[in-house]
């Protein structure tokens, strides 16, 4: 099987076969062709040559990269709808319905609008799209990018329990860990286009290196034979006997063979090396004492925390727990409730925003230098050219809108940018979205290369336990606490959630035995005091609870923008404009307002 597009081949000569009870890992470097090999599985893009055959009567489910639905269309009614497609029976409906959007979480959001739903949730929508279709294989390409925590772990309990087979692209390497049993790489270095192993990540890490290895071997014995053959051409010998001829012939073919593995065998990656500063001062910044509060609630609590030059700090937590406030408490873009923030004196701080916002009208030329064409990095010049390729891009893309690019592109002009600014502190997060995994390894070495401090917020988990020397982690009801590593967060909070569970139940037992001692009032009273503290919030409360955080982050961010518009002298010199933006300044503010009575509204309720 083959398939190019334009005159670059995407791969070719590629044999793929899919059998009963296999979950099948998808690698490779960006643009190896990988959601092209799923479409053409799919059926959705013919190849170019070769044949898929599917057995008859197989029935194939997919889930694309980005999960969108209609305006309009409820997660009822997309689930409907792919029953109908499946030819599901009427009478196994409800069932399967109520089993399978029950475990995803759905139960509460049946009539939300599914076009309106956060990225995580549409992403499980559209998993749970295919599964109720009852495939036989299941396609996903990386199901994992807009997942938080509970989600991936969710989607890998699903797959580890299915009875189909299924395909999955992903850069999560946990992830492929955890489900895989085969592993495919698909990557021009091998001479079939692509290295296929039986077992998880970590076998096919230990094949691959020993097929790399062979291969090297290989590739050094034809050099030798080559040096060789070419020292005897130069003799010039005459090809006048049948084996003078053929042993000519022999030569130019090696000679061409070795052109061949040498031109595939050479590697490209980005070149990620974040600056530091040179400033020997060990504490960097200091927070003792620090709380942050939205109405009564409490993201952290009387937080103690000490950056010092050279920590790397993963900072995790739940959706909503306050992650991405406290980087930019750490920032000085917020200030604590309470407590004391020091930063040591001209501080460098570098953030990387996980909305990644780059014009997409901008090249990708002034994208990467925007004030010619050169920048400026560890003091020295570099063509704007150079600088690009050390980011994997040609010249013929300088010249091409950064709207055009690929998430994992888009991602790596951004780094590009961070890099020229030498820094006491870098801020990450969500850095390794649509990464693929030759550049999550390249940025992890850097990070453990960078001298200077690092707070990183990312769902990698094997990011977090390779790049961080110390764990904050914040439980989403005010409480902060310090780990050795992520594992050991881990496994502290699932004991908490089962204390939890235990506490409540033992809480319900002790108001049941009570109300045995009292008149019929006083049983239903307690009851229903027991009902409303097991409802709490309702799946949908809970989802906006999650992601209030980040939305009054960018209502902040925006009202921000409109009193930045405010001292612009093009629009204080203009009456209407001026009056234009101070009523879209008294909309921003409004807009904060209710999503600040909000969050109280819900935490109250919550309590």
């Amino acid at each position: 099987m083959a398939k190019r597009f334009g005159v670059a081949p995407l791969f070719r000569n590629i044999s793929f076969t899919v059998s009963e009870g296999e979950r099948i890992g998808i690698i490779g470097p960006n643009g190896s062709g990988k959601s092209t090999l799923l479409a053409i599985l799919h059926g959705r893009v013919t190849a170019d040559s070769g044949d898929v055959a599917i057995r008859k009567g197989i029935r194939l489910g997919s889930v694309l990269q980005i999960s969108d639905f209609a305006e309009g269309e409820t997660v009822r009614s997309v689930v409907t709808r792919a029953f109908d497609a499946a030819q599901v029976p009427e009478g196994d409906r409800a069932a399967r319905m109520a089993e399978i959007l029950g475990r995803a979480g759905f139960a509460d959001l049946l009539d939300d609008d599914a076009s309106r739903l956060s990225g995580g949730w549409r992403k499980r929508l559209a998993i749970v799209e295919a599964l109720v279709q009852a495939p036989d294989i299941l396609l996903l390409d990386e199901p994992t990018n807009h997942l938080d925590l509970a989600g991936i772990q969710w989607l890998e309990g699903v797959l580890q329990n299915g009875a189909f087979a299924c395909v999955v692209v992903s850069h999560d390497r946990y992830f492929l860990e955890n489900v895989a049993n085969e592993v495919v790489e698909l990557n021009p270095a091998y001479e079939d286009g692509a290295l296929r192993v039986s077992g998880n990540y970590s076998t096919f890490l230990e094949k691959k290196e020993e097929y790399l290895h062979a291969q090297r071997n290989r590739q050094e014995a034809l050099e030798n034979r080559v040096h060789t053959e070419i020292e005897w051409l130069r003799r010039g010998p005459k090809a006048r006997t049948t084996k003078s001829k053929a042993r000519i012939d022999k030569a130019h073919e090696m000679i061409r063979d070795l052109a061949e593995m040498t031109t595939r065998t050479k590697s490209t990656s980005a070149t990620i090396d974040f600056s530091a500063s040179d400033r020997k001062t060990k504490q960097l910044i200091t927070l003792d004492g620090v709380s942050y509060s939205f109405g009564e609630r409490a993201l952290f609590d009387n937080l103690h925390f000490i950056v010092t030059s050279g920590m790397r700090v993963g900072l995790v937590g739940p959706n909503g727990s306050g992650k991405t406030t406290l980087l930019r408490l750490l920032r000085g873009d917020v200030k604590a409730s309470s407590g004391v923030m020091r930063q040591a004196d001209n501080l460098r701080i570098v953030y990387f925003d996980q909305n990644r916002d780059l014009d997409p009208d901008v090249t990708l030329r002034r994208a990467l230098a925007p004030d010619s064409d050169s920048v400026i990095y560890r003091d020295q010049v570099i063509h704007v050219g150079g600088w690009a390729a050390r980011f994997l891009f040609t010249a013929e893309q300088l010249n091409q809108k950064v709207g055009r690019l690929s998430g994992g592109e888009r991602a790596r002009v951004l780094i590009a940018q961070l890099m020229l600014q030498p820094a006491d502190v870098l801020l990450l997060d969500e850095p390794t979205n649509d990464l693929d995994i030759p550049t999550l390894e390249i940025l992890e070495e850097s990070l453990l290369e960078y001298t200077g401090a690092l707070v990183l917020v990312t769902h990698d988990r094997y990011m977090l336990d390779r790049v961080s020397t110390v764990v904050l982690g914040l439980d989403g009801a005010g409480g902060a606490e310090r780990f050795a590593d992520y594992s050991q967060w881990e496994e502290w909070s699932r004991e908490r959630k089962m204390t939890s569970r235990k506490q409540e139940s033992a809480g319900t037992k002790s108001v049941g035995a009570n109300a045995d001692k009292s008149n019929a009032a006083a049983v239903a009273t307690a009851a229903a005091r027991v009902a409303s503290a097991k409802k709490k919030l309702s799946y949908k409360e809970n989802r906006e609870l999650e992601t209030i955080e980040e939305r009054v982050a960018k209502a902040e961010a925006d009202l921000q923008s409109r009193h930045d518009s405010l001292l612009d002298p093009a629009i204080m010199s203009d009456g209407a404009k001026l009056h234009a933006v101070s009523l879209e300044l008294e909309v921003a503010q409004k807009r904060i307002d209710e999503l600040y009575a909000r969050w109280v509204e819900l935490e109250d309720k919550l309590k």
